[in-house]
């Protein structure tokens, strides 16, 4: 079943028995206390009360299908399962929360360290820490428990509570630990989409792309464009939003002003015409003169796979692959020469 079938059945139950689809409270904390904490941390909207209400849901299983039994929502939601909860369950609109609101209603909280990225990895038994592969649609998020612990505390004690997890050297301390935790769950996962663009970087870009720098890669999920990455994007005169295609990675030479766009490909995302238009849209709002584009591969079986099956490299495109790494290979549509 469809997850928003699955959500509007949980919704047409609650109604047909009279009931709220969800409780005035998860684990003894209602939206009150939610939003008193969220105006001391500077960070109280509508949607970000009710991200963080969402995640104390330990009533209904995971939504993930492929999440360990016993697992419930709690344990991990992506930005989907968070906008259909907010917009079906809490709100009864039938209407999910745009997943761009994510910068709004999960950014805040996480930078905060209220809220964890996590992953689910059925193979490793369940979540693991961070977003190890970038991209991917097990991608999640939980509260952090010391913070849910101070959700919970008696109305005398959690602003004293919050006080103390707000000092900056306690803020240090839990970064710290999820980075380790984060690495962790980075060596113990199949990463070879991330190893398949950071090769494309080193090996193809400074073969074929001598003049291109990099502007950005798409290695993470939780905050898509750093600091750094924001700045080298404001000289080339772009601005990414969450409307545009992503790419893996962005390059741009100055002297022509022109970008160059590389699609890392282990399971899917070939720059085919649909890509080239997203991309072109962006450069032409950026002032571009230029653009090229590039899908890689790991090896010859996987691209002969692919293409074997979907045809959809777009023509004046280029094609590379790490394993064959001295030659690129450009996709031409045919034209005939005789006079029609």
């Amino acid at each position: 079943m469809a997850l928003k079938d699955h959500i509007q059945d949980l919704l047409d139950d609650a109604e047909k028995a009279g009931k709220k689809p969800v409780p005035d409270q998860y684990q003894g904390i209602n939206k009150e206390r939610i939003a008193a904490v969220l105006t001391e941390l500077s960070v109280a909207t509508p949607d970000s009360v009710d991200a963080v209400y969402a995640l104390l849901d330990n009533e209904h299983d995971n939504w993930f299908s492929t999440a360990p039994t016993g697992s419930k929502f709690c344990d991990g939601a992506s930005i989907a399962h968070l906008g259909y909860h907010i917009g079906f369950l809490q709100r009864g609109t039938r209407t999910k929360l745009d997943r761009e609101g994510r910068d709004y209603w999960i950014k805040p909280l996480s930078a905060l360290g209220a809220i964890l990225l996590t992953q689910l990895h059925s193979k490793h038994g369940g979540f693991l820490p961070g977003h190890p592969i970038s991209k991917s649609p097990n991608s999640a998020y939980r509260l952090a428990d010391d913070f849910k612990t101070i959700l919970q505390e008696p109305e005398e004690r959690w602003k004293d509570s919050l006080r103390k997890w707000s000092q900056k050297e306690h803020a240090r301390e839990r970064a710290a630990l999820q980075a380790k935790l984060e690495k962790e769950s980075l060596a113990r996962v199949d990463t070879k989409h991330r190893d398949l663009i950071e090769a494309s970087v080193k090996h193809y870009a400074p073969l074929f792309l001598k003049e291109y720098r990099v502007l950005y890669t798409d290695l993470e999920d939780g905050d898509r464009v750093s600091d750094e990455e924001a700045v080298k994007l404001a000289e080339a005169g772009i601005t990414l939003t969450n409307r545009d295609a992503m790419p893996d990675v962005l390059l741009w030479n100055s002297k022509s002003n022109s970008l160059w766009v590389i699609e890392a490909v282990t399971s899917d995302g070939e720059v085919d015409s649909h890509k080239v238009a997203q991309i072109n849209e962006l450069a032409n709002r950026s002032g571009i003169a230029n653009i090229g584009f590039t899908t890689t591969y790991r090896n010859w079986k996987e691209a002969a796979a692919r293409q074997s099956k979907y045809k959809n490299i777009a023509p004046e495109t280029y094609i590379w692959i790490l394993e064959d790494p001295s030659k690129q290979y450009l996709a031409k549509t045919f034209r005939s020469t005789f006079a029609e």
